[in-house]
């Protein structure tokens, strides 16, 4: 049976509900990238999100729930957690914390912590209200390459392997969420970066966030995302600036549109150069210059200082290059 993209109305709002909470597989839009859902309470219907994306079965989902009180329900949260949740969900935070028992195993890897977060896209809030259970939902994408954040890019990916697509237009944010391990409240540390920095969770929380190097990331995996490869094109990626005239074999990605150059292989994320332009079109670029037939795609890094949405983009882009 072919995939069917479905139109946000009310009546199939009601019917993707229902099919989430008979156990079938729903992409859905968020405001960071579509998330392939499932029933969080179903080990079933979330070994299917892991068969769909030939995702690695020690790489945890994340749990999308509607509010604080729903996720109290499967995590334990400290007086920390919920400060986090109070100014940030709904929103693109995603808290890691002990969970309850009524996790299934298969959807934390077997880890005794859960992944979760309130998505702020009206959509995928609906579809929460409407389908009265957590949704489990990693990128709609397969395993390891560019998230996803239109429709069209789902079913490009998983259009043989999945049944649902709700389209909710292009994501807001277009880069995955901040993801915080809050399992010891005295010393928070980001483990994936993105829109909420770690100067805004440190302005409520009163202590200094760290950050989780990638190579430690990668090696025990607390939350998705964490890979030392991982948003990556087929097309080889390099991380420099790139020349004014490449070679017609090379895509060449800039932040900001350059003066006076039009060609096949120029490509840039904004037009000025703004941080959430270039947030939002960064895996729609990526993806057009892929599939484009290029030998190699070059890309113009961020400058470390230059704050904001910058560390989330960086570590995309550092991850998209990795050879491992």
């Amino acid at each position: 049976m072919p995939v069917r993209v479905y139109s946000p109305t009310p009546p199939n709002l009601r019917r993707l509900a229902v099919a989430l909470r008979h156990g079938e597989l729903v992409a859905i839009p968020t405001e960071t990238v579509y998330g392939l859902a499932a029933n969080a309470l179903d080990a079933r219907a979330c070994r299917a999100i892991f068969r769909a994306k030939g995702r690695p079965a020690n790489d945890p989902l994340i749990v999308h729930v509607l509010d604080l009180a729903h996720a109290e329900k499967l995590a334990e949260f400290n007086a920390e957690a919920r400060k986090l949740a109070r100014q940030f969900w709904p929103g693109p935070l995603t808290l890691v914390l002990p969970k309850k028992p009524s996790v299934p195993g298969i959807v934390t890897s077997g880890s005794p912590t859960v992944a979760i977060r309130a998505p702020a896209h009206p959509l995928a809030r609906r579809l929460l209200r409407l389908a009265g259970i957590p949704l489990a939902a990693p990128s709609a994408n397969l395993f390891g390459y560019i998230s996803p954040t239109t429709a069209d890019h789902v079913v490009a990916g998983l259009g043989r392997r999945i049944l649902h697509v709700l389209d909710g237009g292009t994501c807001q944010i277009g880069v995955e969420s901040t993801i915080v391990d809050l399992t010891d409240p005295a010393k928070p540390r980001i483990l994936r970066p993105g829109a909420i920095t770690a100067g805004q969770l440190q302005k409520v929380l009163g202590v200094p966030v760290g950050r989780l190097t990638r190579r430690k990331a990668a090696a025990d995996p607390l939350a998705p995302g964490m890979m030392a490869r991982h948003y990556s094109p087929r097309t080889p990626l390099v991380l420099r600036e790139p020349v004014a005239k490449p070679a017609r074999k090379i895509a060449a990605v800039f932040l900001r549109k350059p003066a006076g150059q039009t060609a096949p292989n120029i490509f840039w994320l904004s037009r000025r150069g703004a941080l959430a332009e270039v947030a939002r079109n960064l895996y729609g670029v990526l993806r057009q210059a892929d599939a484009s037939g290029f030998a190699q795609i070059q890309v113009e890094p961020l400058p470390a200082d230059a704050g904001g949405l910058a560390a989330a983009i960086n570590d995309r882009l550092h991850r998209a290059a990795a050879k491992v």
